[in-house]
């Protein structure tokens, strides 16, 4: 996986690269001093995509929290910190959801609904971007009245089993239970099976909660959509004004290929190849269609950056408060004395800490031959 990603990253480089090339580079740089500091309009609207795939996450997990630890604040936190890392570094689209289930262990969720939960908000993007993708492809044949356009709703039909087939099989297949059957003898998998089954019945539980499916899927619909608005407020911020439609064309056609060439690290080279590409049929020059990705990327990089570093000033904590109870737990136990306070004068019982190991209740006998009672 590492070395397909390297490959993707350097051809998504050399597309980049060669579109630059192609395109006027004097023109491109123009076009975004023009709309100077008003791109960053696109920073805080983009807190709205966050808000509803963070709500719809904490809706997904509420039934497996019932001491409500995923709150909305953390929720958004962690969101931002799994598309920071799916965006900007070069981990194929995956790693954010491993780091999410990371993050919520800290706060004592349980691994398995965590998982469950991530991997049926996954299924759920995926259901979305189809959705989202007929209509742009509906209103791109319209809009550009081009036969070749057409074939692409053919293509899109032949591609459909692809979510119904994955859906199926998590809700019926005990997917990761088989998986780890098949592969534990072949590569020494040291997850244990029932691990494997809990995720496996996380998931059915999950997916068997239909109106909260519904629910989160017409949030994520509504993010998508959102995106579409980020590209019109680009596109009039540049000077060139456009119909809903054709930024909702731009946005999901968009979606489409990066969904498609996920290995390429950021989509970098594709997101602007889609833009170029399908610009042209909507005439939107290549200037002004790399100059919209460069205002995207720009976006990703203003909320990316701090959330990569907030998360790994929250790892360095942890490690922090990981090594200092090391030390004491070590310090402790070349000194048993320092677990062993002396008993009351009088005898009796002596209190200790509650999270002392190996007390009831926190309490412990006196030790033998100390204080008035002893034998």
């Amino acid at each position: 996986m590492r070395f397909a990603t390297y490959i993707g990253g350097t051809l998504g480089v050399a597309l980049l690269v060669a579109l630059v090339i192609h395109a006027d580079l004097p023109a491109i740089i123009e076009t975004l001093r023009t709309a100077g500091w008003s791109l960053l309009w696109l920073v805080p609207y983009r807190a709205i995509f966050y808000l509803l795939y963070a709500l719809g996450w904490v809706l997904l997990l509420r039934p497996d929290d019932p001491a409500h630890r995923l709150r909305l604040g953390l929720s958004f936190w962690v969101t931002g910190i799994r598309e920071a890392i799916d965006r900007l570094l070069p981990v194929a689209s995956i790693g954010g959801g491993v780091v999410g289930v990371r993050l919520l262990r800290w706060q004592g969720l349980a691994a398995p609904p965590v998982a469950a939960s991530i991997i049926v908000e996954i299924i759920l993007t995926l259901v979305a971007s189809y959705v989202f993708t007929a209509v742009g492809l509906l209103l791109l044949v319209e809009l550009s009245s081009g036969e070749d356009y057409r074939r692409l709703i053919f293509y899109f039909l032949l591609s459909i089993p692809v979510p119904v087939v994955t859906l199926l099989l998590l809700r019926y297949g005990s997917v990761f239970a088989r998986m780890q059957a098949l592969f534990a003898p072949w590569i020494g998998m040291v997850v244990p099976a029932e691990g494997a089954a809990s995720l496996d019945r996380a998931l059915r539980a999950s997916l068997d909660r239909r109106r909260r499916l519904v629910v989160v899927l017409g949030m994520q619909l509504a993010a998508l959509v959102s995106g579409a608005f980020e590209v019109w407020l680009a596109l009039r911020v540049f000077g060139h004004s456009v119909r809903p439609s054709t930024a909702i064309v731009l946005e999901s056609m968009t979606l489409a290929v990066r969904h498609v060439a996920f290995i390429v690290p950021a989509g970098i080279g594709v997101q602007e190849a889609g833009l170029v590409l399908f610009g042209h049929a909507l005439g939107i020059g290549s200037e002004l269609a790399i100059a919209v990705s460069m205002a995207k990327r720009l976006r990703e990089i203003v909320w990316g950056i701090p959330m990569l570093i907030s998360w790994q000033w929250a790892e360095g904590r942890r490690l922090h408060a990981g090594r200092v109870h090391s030390y004491d737990c070590s310090h402790a136990h070349h000194d048993p004395a320092a677990l062993q306070p002396a008993a009351p004068a009088g005898g009796g019982i002596e209190h200790v800490p509650a999270s002392d190991r190996g007390t009831i209740g926190g309490f412990r006998e006196p030790r033998r031959g100390s204080g008035s009672g002893a034998a």
